[in-house]
């Protein structure tokens, strides 16, 4: 018997090949005429092409936006946006620059157009996150949540086939924890099942040819799905611990979801049997934590904090961290195997239940 509570958030989204040329047009349809364009510094190219789509609807661009969101740089953001009289913003680029917009719009009532070029999935949600003095600090609220995005596959075709592969297992781990999430519901575990399905298969083409339009599709596809199943529900022990070393060790995003992932799924296996079920069989795997461990084995990327800048001296500070404000999560979060799990993701060896 079913018992849960699903409530719908309300965002545009437009999805097809050369969406972004609707860019103006979404603009409008906010109401808006001064947009400021968002991108990071590796971006600006992306950014111009935008804005020369806007046209007279372009304020400016701004390519501030950097890993975790510091405080500094949402403040800048906010006086650039206030200096150039803009009344929305653009943000075009990975989970960096949405999150930028959404650091924005949580201090100014400007809404949010998000053009995503990575698989990353935040763009889905009311989530944000805003890193100060090493501690990264999230919450939701709905004011974040971008009210247009637009996802242009072709977008995506210029991100290296190694960030293309982390960027979808982060997206992937959305879904996986969604799965098994305290609030889940039955309409956000079929979105689950079939994003983690959608980037699996799109992440393994991509292997094959990085330029596969078809395969790049497939992954924001997945990315949408997963991204919405993010906005949806609560997380558990995978993204606290994420957030926990992305903040206090200024470790690479993506990269640490994709490493973190098979091991909090083997935690928490015994406590979420069907989640794992679930999970096993949208990867082609027998087994979820073995399933996710083989893909990334399979993509070539890395497998070891170790290998990302993770210090081993961190390691029990990671922990203590972890445990002193924990999220909901199915098996309760203990010091013994919660060290362990991060000694075995900082070796790089197989996770274990």
């Amino acid at each position: 018997m079913y018992d849960f509570t699903y409530t719908a958030l309300a965002s545009r989204v437009v999805f097809g090949l050369d969406s972004v040329k609707h860019v103006e047009r979404e603009v409008e349809l906010l109401g808006a005429s001064r947009a400021l364009v968002l991108c990071t510094r590796e971006q600006t190219q992306q950014a111009e092409m935008v804005a020369g789509l806007l046209g007279r609807r372009c304020a400016g661009i701004h390519a501030g936006a950097v890993m975790h969101v510091p405080i500094a740089s949402a403040r800048e953001a906010v006086a650039v946006a206030a200096r150039l009289g803009a009344d929305c913003a653009v943000a075009i680029g990975g989970g960096s620059t949405v999150g930028l917009g959404k650091a924005i719009a949580l201090e100014s009532p400007l809404p949010i157009i998000a053009i995503p070029t990575t698989y990353a999935g935040s763009e889905m949600t009311p989530i944000y996150g805003i890193t100060e003095n090493g501690i990264k600090r999230t919450g939701r609220d709905s004011k974040v949540l971008p009210r247009t995005v637009i996802y242009d596959p072709r977008l995506s075709r210029g991100l290296p086939a190694a960030m293309s592969f982390v960027s979808g297992i982060n997206a992937i781990a959305h879904a996986a924890e969604g799965l098994y999430a305290q609030d889940g519901n039955p309409v956000m575990s079929l979105m689950a099942e079939e994003g983690i399905r959608s980037l699996a298969s799109g992440l393994r083409k991509l292997r094959q040819d990085p330029q596969d339009l078809d395969a790049r599709g497939s992954c924001l596809y997945g990315a949408w799905l997963c991204g919405t199943v993010l906005g949806q529900v609560g997380m558990a022990l995978h993204h606290k611990l994420c957030h926990t070393l992305g903040g206090s060790f200024n470790l690479p995003h993506a990269e640490t979801h994709a490493i973190i992932l098979p091991h909090a799924l083997a935690y928490n296996a015994n406590a979420a049997p069907e989640a794992m079920r679930r999970i096993a069989r949208a990867l082609g795997s027998d087994d979820a934590a073995q399933g996710m461990f083989d893909l990334s084995q399979e993509l070539g990327i890395a497998l070891a904090l170790s290998e990302i800048g993770m210090p081993a001296d961190g390691l029990d500070h990671a922990c203590a961290t972890a445990l002193a404000n924990p999220y909901w999560n199915p098996r309760p979060v203990e010091a013994a195997p919660l060290r362990a799990l991060l000694q075995r993701a900082w070796s790089g060896k197989r996770p274990a239940v």
